[in-house]
């Protein structure tokens, strides 16, 4: 279709087409004028991006699923309810009248409330902010705004209560842990003080110091008296073979005495011998004194010599008492390690016992305070008044769009109508139809031109264009 033939069919439709048009305009400015006007009253809350005090929760404000959450705890039931329960209007009679009415009682006039609220009540964040516009619409601008800032109100109230219930839940839980805590606190205290009694243990690490001290000191004095064990050991072996050589006869005086008057004898026996004969009565005598003072030097020899023993038996004592008493002292320092190791693991136990209660402790604490909180992460940024413009109908937005629907559905009524009744409207409708070319149109005699313009102008161009040119000519 040509935008001639569109014209041609306008021009011969052209009363339906304005009949339509000015129909809708005149149904929609009448059903604007008509309809009842409502007001919509907006109440904007802003989420606090800050760091809770108490929790050191940051909360993320450009984190578009905290502000759809919002969102959606505002559009949700509890707080439709809680808006019920503030303003009291489950219990006005007018309105329990109107709720019998409509659903004959059934269900509950909180929930028909709810349900009536939230049809005229939208949400919206703010863009790119952390702002949310909650909006009512209603026939009175005062009851549009009260609903607005009932609905913030409720909303703040359960924010505040989604807060605060999971941290009374979890002051319970930690409060029941923190006594079972403790409780497992003071048995393990009980168990290191009552171990600590029966063992006599103060300072268990002091105590094995000096043990282990005492143990050296041992260790050292065994190590001397076993070399002098072994000296004495030496000599006493020495006294066997050739005693008068050992160090204890040569350095005693008396034997030193003994030999000299036992020499001195025996030069006087030789030189009385040598003299008077063996049976000299002085030679007897001098020959007697002579022996006696061998006897008393082998005598005093013999008494030293054996003190040398004595003296080995005594150290080889001493070294078999120092063993013992060093072997006793190991099991001692033993079973003072076993102790301080068992003493160690209630130690430990009563150490994490007080660990663990210091964590639950500390959990509570926050718990405890996180629950008797007052204020949300929500806070108001502006309350809902009542407006003073209507905010629907519109009049001339639907006006604007009753024009542009008129126009379009008059085109559409005129274009269905001409091709379910096709007809031939202008000499290019003929042409197309019949392809041959028109000589002539003859007008109607009382015919009117909506448009202005030659008659013949589209004949005479169809007709020039089936002739031929000159230079084709026979």
């Amino acid at each position: 279709m040509s935008i001639s033939q569109f014209f041609a069919i306008l021009r011969a439709r052209w009363k339906i087409c304005l009949s339509i048009f000015f129909g809708v305009i005149v149904l929609v400015v009448g059903v604007s004028l008509v309809l009842p006007k409502k007001y919509t009253a907006v109440a904007s809350v802003v989420l606090d991006v800050k760091p809770d005090p108490l929790a050191a929760v940051l909360y993320n404000g450009m984190n578009p699923g905290l502000i759809q959450t919002q969102i959606d705890i505002i559009q949700s039931d509890r707080v439709a309810f809680r808006v019920v329960r503030n303003l009291k209007l489950n219990e006005n009679p007018q309105i329990r009248a109107q709720w019998q009415e409509q659903t004959d009682g059934e269900g509950t006039i909180e929930q028909w409330l709810s349900d009536t609220f939230q049809k005229a009540l939208d949400v919206k964040p703010g863009r790119e902010s952390n702002v949310i516009n909650v909006s009512y619409q209603a026939q009175d601008p005062r009851f549009a705004a009260g609903l607005a800032n009932a609905f913030v109100q409720a909303y703040m109230q359960t924010a505040l209560e989604l807060k605060v219930d999971p941290a009374k839940q979890y002051s319970n839980f930690f409060d029941q842990r923190a006594k079972e805590a403790r409780d497992v606190l003071e048995v393990a205290q009980k168990k290191v003080s009552a171990f600590q009694t029966e063992k006599g243990i103060i300072a268990t690490d002091e105590r094995l110091d000096v043990e282990n001290t005492r143990l050296n000191e041992l260790s050292s004095q065994l190590v001397a008296v076993q070399a002098l064990a072994s000296e004495s050991g030496s000599r006493q072996a020495a006294a066997g073979s050739s005693g008068d050589q050992m160090q204890e006869v040569l350095n005693s005086a008396l034997i030193g005495t003994l030999k000299s008057d036992l020499a001195r004898g025996e030069a006087r026996l030789k030189e009385l011998s040598a003299r008077y004969g063996d049976s000299y009565p002085q030679v007897v005598e001098t020959k007697a004194n002579v022996e006696e003072t061998r006897r008393r030097v082998e005598a005093e020899t013999k008494r030293v010599t054996s003190g040398v023993g004595v003296s080995n038996s005594i150290n080889q004592q001493r070294v078999s008492e120092l063993r013992a008493s060093i072997e006793a002292q190991r099991q001692k320092i033993q079973q003072m390690k076993a102790l301080r190791d068992e003493g160690a693991v209630l130690v430990r136990d009563a150490e994490n016992a007080q660990h663990a209660y210091d964590l639950i402790s500390q959990r509570l604490n926050q718990a405890s305070l996180e629950s008797q909180a007052t204020q949300s992460n929500v806070s108001v940024l502006t309350a809902a008044v009542p407006p003073v413009q209507p905010s629907s109908p519109r009049v001339l937005l639907n006006t604007m769009l009753a024009v542009f629907v008129g126009v379009l559905l008059a085109t559409a009524v005129m274009l269905v109508l001409e091709l379910s009744d096709r007809r031939t409207r202008s000499a290019a409708d003929v042409v197309q139809a019949i392809g041959l070319p028109v000589l002539g149109t003859i007008p109607r005699p009382n015919a009117k031109r909506m448009f202005r313009g030659p008659r013949n102008s589209l004949m005479q161009q169809r007709l020039l264009g089936q002739l031929p040119a000159p230079n084709e000519r026979t």
